[in-house]
């Protein structure tokens, strides 16, 4: 074997000896988090940074993070037990000040008891600035566990999974004030460093701000989009007053359906785990209100057919009176005596409908009955009389005056004139009244039932 050959097969050797190793170093060597190289990144560009990663690369992002919050929480310890040893040097300085102790003495212990409250408020502010970068680590890595429940999901009842549920517990467990009630002093510069930072009261009160805003932007807008929808479907005559009402409504509590999920975003409440548990309860509700359910089926179907409108006389479900309002569950009825009658609306979707105010125009149905001696023409003419002067009843169409029956007792005629809809029960009790009295006039009779009995002499 000549000699190059044996130093070509040596380098291929090493050079694949070479790849190989650092192959196994590459492996070997544990995935670091690209977002931690700047601990001060806002959250908006954390977000946008890691939006793109896959929940594996995420959870890389969370351990970066979770040892930069773990840091910061060793750091707020550690200011803790330093203001915890200064107020023990403290307490230790007072007790040396008794009775007994001079007036030299005295002034040697307050001059140092000054110093250790001075160094003490450096600590409280050191300390107010910890909790505020602990804040901002447990912001950070919020965001990315947002980041991953969005790639991985939550469960049924909207928590979140096991994989992520250490993170939010460490994050739960060291997270917040914790005062220190026996130290006045200690505990009013926490919560008043927590008020004025921005990652604290201060932020808290812009989210309020910002929820209130647009809370208040949405009612605006959807009291806007309700009128506006209900301007634009009134200009279809074919649509019933019932469907514009459902459609702005329903326009009215979408637009502030929205507007309430933007707002609660704006308070950094996470809105995925309340929109899975909602959709998870749907089916439940949906068991749980089956007869609910038919009612708003019925609704809908009302609403499309139109059998009735606002402001209509109706005879449903053995009620009679005016449709005062309609929901997608009920129709609210005023009877002739003011009850209101709330009636399901599976209920009259479901029986016979009658709509008395349908019509622009009533046929007013009256029965008369006069003696069989009294003269059938002179009543037929009384009636035509009365009917023609009465200024309610309407030329066209024409009434009819008709011998009708030949009843046990009576010549029944039918009274028969057309009114608009809204003088029905004028024109029926004046035309009455009006018949009777020139009957009386007249000597026409109204007779009441009577019996003829017949007594035989021979059998008694």
């Amino acid at each position: 074997m000549s000699f190059n050959k044996i130093m070509t097969g040596f380098l291929l050797t090493l050079a694949f000896l070479s790849t190989t190793v650092i192959y196994a170093e590459e492996a070997l060597k544990e995935p670091v988090a690209l977002s931690t190289e700047n601990a001060d990144i806002s959250s908006k560009q954390l977000n946008l940074m890691i939006n793109h990663l896959t929940s594996d690369e995420l959870f890389v992002e969370a351990d970066g993070w979770l040892k930069y919050l773990k840091e910061a929480v060793r750091k707020v310890n550690q200011s803790k037990l330093s203001i915890q040893e200064k107020n023990a040097e403290i307490d230790a300085l007072k007790a040396l000040d008794t009775n007994e102790t001079t007036a030299e003495e005295k002034e040697d212990i307050q001059q140092k008891v000054n110093k250790a409250k001075e160094e003490k408020s450096i600590l409280l502010e050191k300390e107010t600035k910890l909790i505020e970068k602990r804040q901002l680590m447990v912001n950070r890595l919020d965001t990315v566990l947002e980041n991953i429940n969005d790639k991985i999901g939550v469960d049924i009842k909207g928590n979140e999974l096991d994989k992520v549920l250490p993170y939010r517990r460490y994050i739960n467990s060291v997270s917040g004030i914790a005062l220190e009630v026996t130290d006045a002093e200690s505990a009013w510069t926490i919560i008043y460093g927590w008020v004025m930072s921005e990652q604290g009261g201060i932020h808290w009160l812009i989210n309020l701000v910002k929820f209130i805003v647009i809370i208040l932007v949405a009612f605006f807008v959807s009291n806007l989009f309700r009128k506006g929808v209900k301007r634009a479907l009134e200009l279809s005559h074919s649509n019933s007053k019932l469907l514009n009402d459902f459609i702005a409504n329903i326009i009215h509590k979408l637009v502030m359906l929205v507007g309430l999920l933007v707002a609660l975003a704006a308070l950094d409440i996470n809105v995925g785990p309340i929109m899975a548990m909602v959709g998870a309860a749907g089916f439940v509700v949906a068991f749980a209100l089956q007869g609910t359910l038919s009612n708003f089926a019925s609704g809908i179907m009302i609403m499309l057919y139109r059998p009735y409108d606002i402001g209509d006389v109706v005879d449903v479900a053995g009620s009679i009176g005016t449709v005062q309002s309609m929901t997608l569950v009920s129709t609210s009825i005023v009877t002739a005596d003011n009850r209101l009658m709330v009636v399901p609306n599976n209920s009259i979707w479901g029986n016979i409908i009658t709509n008395v105010t349908h019509s622009p125009t009533r046929r007013v149905d009256m029965t008369f009955g006069i003696g069989y001696d009294d003269d059938i023409e002179q009543a037929q003419k009384v009636m035509e009389e009365v009917l023609a002067e009465h200024p309610l009843v309407l030329k066209d169409p024409e009434p009819t005056i008709k011998v009708h029956e030949l009843a046990d007792s009576s010549v029944n005629f039918i009274c028969r004139p057309w009114v608009k809809t809204a003088d029905y029960w004028t024109v029926y009790w004046e035309v009455t009244r009006a018949v009777k009295e020139r009957f009386d006039e007249n000597k026409i009779s109204i007779p009441y039932p009577q019996m003829d009995i017949h007594l035989d002499p021979a059998k008694d």
